[in-house]
């Protein structure tokens, strides 16, 4: 058992310090970045486009502070302002499908798949959920009636408090990965090493298959669906050195962790903002599916078509 923990704990350590080399930075810049004009730049010239998506000016804030920092940040700005319901809820989903961009996406490219795939279908599902309920959903246009959540009023004033609080914050930000990587990865090791990984892939098979994926790639969905992709990312990339999964599975893994990720977490964590979240469960569950789907089918018929392309150059070949 103790041999067990001992590779665990080494695979732990191993990953994390793989991915604190990408989170230490990324956290760093942007965390210095919210003390200088730029995003307050981005935020005025983004400001504009909200309307074509049914919001105010204003929900420029929240939308890019949670892009470039991460959900707690956006929720921080939504609600120092006065949104309606239905502004709030177009919020939610949209940064449900896209937030923590530089850190999930980055992370997630160390299991090979492209960042600005990554990024781009972020950006994309997080468009085109936003406009269709703008079209779609004629109410909520109350006020939305926001719970307590409670913010931190401290004042950072000088650079040497701004660099200070940026390297704690990046600090703070691979510790909580550590806690969460490190028991993540002394677990699997066990399930691994006790054959109980088999029969929890097997019992997931149906679900990856459905997907168009092979069964390894279970624990890969299981670990982004329930800590999230950037802690999630440890075990795919374990998963690509030990479990044999391929690079095709991964990216379609990877296509359904981006829509749907930390669904516990990032679902209910809006339910102060006085919205409804079943439904932005759902959208994103349903989201995930029908893109994995597409995708995975759409690959399959470009794979049939290569093989019947060479099939034919070798038959044409041999005559």
């Amino acid at each position: 058992m103790s041999g067990i923990f001992t590779r665990g704990l080494r695979q732990g350590l191993q990953t994390t310090w793989t991915l604190g080399k990408v989170i230490f930075p990324i956290t760093l810049i942007v965390t210095i970045l919210q003390y200088t004009p730029v995003l307050p730049w981005i935020i005025e010239k983004l400001s504009p486009l909200m309307g074509l998506i049914g919001l105010s000016g204003e929900a420029a804030v929240p939308i890019v502070l949670g892009n470039v920092l991460n959900l707690y940040a956006g929720i921080g700005a939504i609600i120092s302002f006065d949104f309606t319901v239905k502004e709030v809820f177009i919020m939610a989903i949209m940064l449900s499908f896209s937030h923590n961009l530089f850190i999930e996406s980055a992370v997630a490219s160390k299991v090979g798949v492209k960042w600005w795939i990554i990024v781009g279908v972020r950006i994309g599902l997080a468009l085109i959920a936003a406009s269709i309920i703008n079209l779609v959903w004629n109410g909520g246009g109350e006020l939305a009636q926001y719970g307590f959540i409670s913010q931190d009023g401290a004042t950072i004033t000088s650079w040497g408090e701004i660099t200070l609080n940026g390297i704690q914050t990046a600090i703070i930000a691979v510790i909580q990965l550590a806690a969460i990587v490190i028991p993540l990865m002394i677990i699997m090791q066990l399930l691994r090493e006790k054959g109980w990984l088999t029969k929890l892939s097997n019992g997931f098979a149906p679900a990856t298959k459905i997907l168009g994926m092979e069964k390894n790639t279970s624990m890969t969905l299981v670990a982004g669906l329930t800590v999230g992709l950037a802690y999630g990312a440890g075990l795919m990339i374990q998963a690509i050195k030990e479990d044999g999964v391929s690079k095709r599975d991964m990216t379609l893994a990877l296509i359904f962790l981006v829509s749907c990720h930390a669904v516990v977490e990032d679902t209910f964590i809006f339910i102060p903002l006085g919205i409804p979240v079943w439904p932005l469960l759902i959208i994103r569950l349903i989201t995930a599916i029908l893109l994995t789907m597409v995708i995975a089918f759409l690959w399959k018929k470009e794979e049939q078509r290569k093989r019947k392309e060479i099939t034919n150059e070798h038959s044409y070949n041999t005559i």
